[in-house]
């Protein structure tokens, strides 16, 4: 299946809107070596149109986990959910920081399906997410923190 491309113009909506973060992770793209990758949260090959609507910021790391999945299983409640869908969802009401700043928290079924499925607590991004702690550019402004 042919993808269609997405114009320039159209990334650039999409980073403006997402602030230059990840929209599932909340990785700063400015402090990257490789520019984002433009997510269709509902896949093309499931039906999902490259309009803006339906495009998100998303790192390599959580792209590449993604694929084409909308759904996982939460671990506590042993069922599946919906996948976190920034278009849809507030990254607040689905996660929070842990006390460290470090680990991202799922406070719902559909955060704590997204973190397993995403890999978004993976060795290497914890610390990356600690050095960044340390000169200040970790958590993102307003990211809610664990109490």
């Amino acid at each position: 299946m042919l993808r269609s491309k997405i114009s320039k113009s159209l990334q650039e909506q999409v980073r403006q809107r997402a602030q230059h973060l990840c929209e599932f992770c909340h990785a700063n793209e400015r402090w990257q070596y490789v520019k984002f990758t433009i997510d269709h949260l509902i896949p093309v090959s499931l039906g999902g149109s490259s309009g803006l609507d339906n495009l998100a910021l998303a790192c390599f790391n959580c792209n590449r986990c993604k694929t084409n999945k909308l759904s996982a299983i939460d671990s506590v409640s042993e069922t599946e959910v919906l996948l976190f869908n920034p278009r849809q969802d507030n990254w607040s009401d689905h996660f929070i920081w842990s006390t460290n700043k470090v680990e991202i928290v799922g406070v719902t079924a559909t955060g704590r399906a997204t973190i397993v499925a995403l890999h978004l607590n993976r060795e290497r991004v914890l610390q990356i997410r600690a050095s960044d702690l340390e000169i200040g550019r970790h958590p993102p402004t307003n990211d809610p923190i664990e109490q």
